[in-house]
């Protein structure tokens, strides 16, 4: 029995960010999963060069293969994981391994990158934000790269980050219309990467909020949305980090498909990889911060309530103490002894006398220490 994940939900993924793709011991190597929730498989194909690019969609495996063989750089975009058929055609087609398929069909996987004698294979996580900064979906992105041709595999065919780059080949902005596949990879992969400051731009504003909220109107909620967001960005570093180690593999070393000039171009990505996981520390670091001053904070109010909780027993002890003595059932009749201030005419004013002088010295003596000023200087947490 295999088990497969669908994307993350940044508000609902408590449940799955530790888990992973895996399969039954003993289970052959290169079996595929298809989950019971992916969506059927849409294919759109992009075929370009420097004088022309056509968009074309409802394409079947078959109708692909002239776009792929020719020259001109030839972009199939496979949109979603629910045909199982078809995409051992599409391994078929493009000579992948058993294994390969598998990282590619079998989701969520580790980024890598992998190298083959005709293709190379690179597995990303993609992020795309949510509206009103409500968090991110997250998904895998397989890319396949060949000689004139990428072919990226997509889970969600609803959403991705890749309409700049479309738009950049339909109206021929830039050089991408007059490079190679490797410089396609290269723009389909930094609009991933970039895609991550997109989320942690919105994760700047709610840390600007939560800072707000923690100094002025902190509650047990406040804590609860700390910690969520940490664990939120917790899944943005699991997402990256492999993917700096992928980037520097390309850089490094010298893979056949990839020119010179591409792989000098991978920098950049490498540089916004390393600076988006800088920003995921930073913001941890302030998440921890802010964790810190709430439980300050809420230590400071306990000790001020406990403040408050002592003067109040303390004032009232010695007021308790003689209301307890004369409470007591003593009869004078019996003996001198038992109480004669019971036979007082102004015993009981001279008790709530003796009770209020107490009473108020010891207030004049807490004022005096500058208990009482100290209270009103402490702010409510919904003031």
């Amino acid at each position: 029995m295999s088990k497969s994940l669908p994307s993350i939900h940044a508000e609902n993924f408590e449940d799955d960010l530790f888990d992973y793709y895996y399969n039954q011991p003993g289970t052959m190597p290169g079996t595929l999963t298809i989950d019971s929730t992916a969506q059927s498989v849409e294919i759109v194909l992009i075929n370009y060069d420097s004088h022309q690019a056509n968009r074309l969609t409802n394409l079947s495996l078959e109708d692909c293969l002239p776009y792929i063989e020719n020259s001109s750089v030839a972009w199939m975009d496979v949109l979603g994981l629910g045909d199982e058929e078809l995409l051992r055609k599409l391994g078929e087609i493009l000579h992948l391994d058993r294994l390969a398929l598998e990282d590619i069909v079998n989701v969520p996987q580790r980024p890598k990158v992998e190298e083959n004698l005709q293709y190379l294979l690179i597995i990303t996580q993609m992020v795309i934000p949510k509206e009103k900064g409500k968090g991110f979906w997250q998904e895998q992105v397989s890319l396949v790269l060949g000689k004139d041709y990428v072919v990226t595999v997509q889970e969600e065919p609803q959403r991705d980050c890749f309409n700049l780059v479309r738009d950049r080949i339909r109206h021929n902005k830039g050089i991408i219309r007059q490079r190679g596949a490797d410089y396609l990879t290269y723009a389909l992969w930094d609009a991933i990467i970039d895609t991550f400051f997109v989320v942690l731009e919105t994760y700047r504003e709610r840390i600007e909020d939560l800072e707000e909220e923690v100094a002025f109107k902190a509650t047990h909620k406040t804590l609860n949305k700390i910690y969520k967001m940490k664990r939120e960005l917790l899944a943005l570093r699991r997402a990256i980090w492999p993917q700096r180690e992928a980037l520097n593999s390309i850089i490094k070393e010298r893979f056949s498909l990839i020119s010179e000039e591409v792989r000098r171009d991978f920098r950049d990505c490498y540089d916004h990889a390393v600076q988006i996981i800088d920003l995921i520390e930073v913001y941890n670091e302030l998440l921890g911060e802010l964790m810190n001053v709430y439980m300050s904070s809420y230590a400071n109010k306990t000790n001020e309530v406990m403040k408050i909780l002592t003067v109040i027993s303390t004032i009232f002890i010695p007021l308790t103490f003689i209301a307890g003595i004369y409470g007591m059932n003593f009869d004078t009749e019996k003996s001198p002894w038992n109480m004669p201030e019971l036979e007082w005419y102004w015993g009981y004013p001279a008790c709530l006398s003796v009770m209020l002088f107490i009473a108020v010295s010891l207030i004049i003596f807490f004022w005096r220490r500058g208990w009482f000023k100290d209270m009103t200087k402490v702010k409510q947490p919904n003031s």
